[in-house]
């Protein structure tokens, strides 16, 4: 795929999973986008992330163990001393800058996860948020956005009532097997769920 291009409409929905790229292996959060990303895989969607290491190392590793696909949207022109991309991305598209790295994982994910992050992160998801919130000016729908944790939930809160927008775009979601629940059921509500067949046994089942 050329950098820039959308998904074909064909191909089963991609989730963008933003999140820290320092964060190490032995970290507790570490082991929540392993397991983020295998449940992702299993409920049959391809998993986008920055490429690179800590939480997008993580999420890449658990959806290859369930046998899904990873995209890794880099800029190696921005990060000239990262090695390159972690070792489980099966589809790297680089870019040239910052912006259109961000513009392209945001605007061609069907829904977007955010995990525990910095600066880097907040940046991701307000490009999300902020895509989400247009949407509605062009006839489209917003896409689905999850915000992981207590710094997302304080963040989305303090701006929602300091800015006057839409707080209810961010689905804010105690952890990941939450976050993953409400992604795949809005987009069951939007495909059907036909098209969301799982790639492995351990299908993703909607928790009541």
């Amino acid at each position: 795929m050329q950098p820039g291009a959308a998904l074909p409409s064909s191909a089963m929905p991609t989730i963008a999973v933003i999140g820290s790229s320092q964060t190490p292996p032995d970290h507790p959060d570490y082991q929540d986008g392993v397991r983020l990303g295998a449940r992702l895989a299993e409920a049959g969607f391809t998993v986008a992330t920055g490429g690179y290491g800590g939480l997008m190392e993580a999420v890449s590793a658990g959806a290859r163990s369930a046998g899904g696909k990873v995209i890794g949207v880099t800029a190696p022109q921005v990060f000239p001393g990262r090695d390159g991309v972690n070792r489980y991305v099966t589809d790297e598209q680089p870019f040239p800058t910052l912006t259109e790295r961000i513009h392209h994982l945001v605007s061609t994910a069907d829904a977007v996860v955010a995990l525990p992050g910095s600066i880097g992160t907040l940046t991701e998801l307000m490009a999300a948020w902020n895509t989400a919130y247009v949407a509605p000016f062009s006839g489209k729908d917003p896409k689905p956005i999850v915000a992981v944790g207590p710094l997302w939930e304080e963040i989305v809160s303090y701006l929602t009532e300091k800015l006057a927008t839409n707080g209810d775009l961010v689905h804010l979601a105690a952890d990941v097997d939450t976050a993953a629940v409400f992604v795949v059921k809005s987009l069951r509500t939007e495909r059907g769920a036909g098209k969301l067949a799982p790639r492995t046994g351990g299908a993703l089942q909607d928790e009541q």
